[in-house]
């Protein structure tokens, strides 16, 4: 009985020592308007929730050491905004679409039913962009599937396997500012 309570102790702290750390911030702005008009009164709450979420990630242990640095890492973060109106609320995510640059190539992400599609300064599609259920987006193009996400400039980094190095391919698609 003393062993598999052991056992069973040694589990529960193998698992709480393997969880994720992340450093997360939530901001969440309010305003209310209320405009008056020949019908009535009319009050409008508009909500803006967002979030931001890094991974704390470490460098490589140094030998002689106690402090192990940590690294740079990205930084993901999305935006939330509800309207009221008249007690109705309809809630509306960040919209991504802009012009964006990479590698001397100008790139149009424009919004579609399920998702992004990416233009070329062809007018081509170059791929599309499918939201996951934790803020990334899958994106896929004739050649691969991979993982992206925007970071809080609101570049596009897209992140690829690469099968025969064992390595992850990063590209960043700069956005354009106007």
């Amino acid at each position: 009985m003393k062993i598999q309570l052991t056992a069973l102790f040694t589990l529960v702290l193998m698992y709480i020592g393997t969880a994720q750390n992340t450093n997360m911030k939530s901001e969440v702005k309010t305003v209310t308007t209320t405009i008056k008009d020949s019908k009535g009164k009319k009050v409008i709450v508009k909500s803006q929730e967002s979030n931001e979420v890094q991974k704390i990630a470490l460098e490589n242990e140094k030998p002689n050491t106690l402090n192990i640095p940590v690294k740079e890492s990205p930084v993901s973060v999305t935006t939330k905004t509800k309207i009221t109106v008249d007690g109705i609320t309809k809630t509306i995510d960040v919209n991504h679409s802009a012009y964006y640059s990479m590698g001397g190539m100008k790139y149009q992400i424009v919004s579609d039913n399920t998702g992004y599609e990416m233009m070329n300064s062809n007018n081509l599609s170059s791929g599309i962009l499918r939201k996951t259920s934790n803020n990334n987006y899958i994106f896929k193009n004739k050649n691969s599937f991979s993982v992206g996400y925007f970071d809080g400039e609101g570049n596009l980094i897209v992140e690829t396997y690469n099968e025969k190095e064992d390595s992850i391919i990063q590209e960043k698609y700069s956005l354009i500012k106007p």
